[in-house]
């Protein structure tokens, strides 16, 4: 069967738009407590709370309690917040320019496992980046996370696009499997240039 040709573009923001790196939350962490950052990093994971927190069923402060408890420091929540945005870097190489050359083709969208305190910080950082964007899309605001395709399925809704016109991209490919149990078109990019090489193809 003939695969229709997408009406949108769906992009994953963390290593697809922006270079995002967790050790740096580590470091700024480690600092501020005064222990190993190879502590930090071995305690570290990406809990049921870290998942609850991005699906909006709790908030920053409960969040960064658990972390806390995790972790076993104890720093002011103006610490952990600094770690918690030190993730993100910059935009990866090329990235405008395809953005750029997408939103003339057809329209943008970012869809994001992420949270408040990360929307509000990279909205801000990176307003410039997201112009071409027509919406992005969180799942603390939809209440569900990739990869689970009710996720891909509640970003259709809120385009007014069907999955199947939908081209996805992501870093993970987790992710990607989830989108295309929705019926979504999806890909797995690792730089800029593949978003623009799948699409042609």
């Amino acid at each position: 069967m003939r695969t229709e040709a997408p009406r949108a573009a769906l992009l994953d923001f963390g290593n697809v738009l922006v270079e995002v790196d967790f050790r740096r939350a580590f470091a700024a962490w480690a600092k501020a407590a005064g222990v190993p950052v190879d502590v930090l990093a071995e305690k570290f994971s990406f809990d049921e709370a870290y998942c609850a927190h991005e699906r909006g069923e709790i908030d920053q402060v409960e969040y960064f309690l658990r972390l806390r408890d995790c972790l076993r420091i104890e720093i002011p929540d103006e610490a952990m917040l600094a770690g918690w945005n030190a993730i993100f870097g910059e935009p990866l190489p090329g990235i405008e320019r395809v953005l750029r050359e997408l939103a003339d083709r057809m329209p943008l969208y970012v869809f994001s496992n992420t949270n408040p305190a990360h929307v509000a910080h990279f909205g801000a950082r990176y307003r410039e980046l997201l112009a071409p964007v027509t919406k992005v899309v969180t799942s603390c605001d939809i209440g569900r996370r990739k990869p689970e395709p009710e996720a891909f399925l509640r970003v259709a809704a809120l385009t007014g696009i069907a999955p199947s016109r939908l081209a996805f991209f992501d870093d993970l490919e987790e992710n990607v499997a989830g989108a295309r149990r929705a019926g979504l078109q999806a890909w797995r990019v690792a730089r800029p240039q593949e978003i623009l090489d799948a699409l042609a193809r």
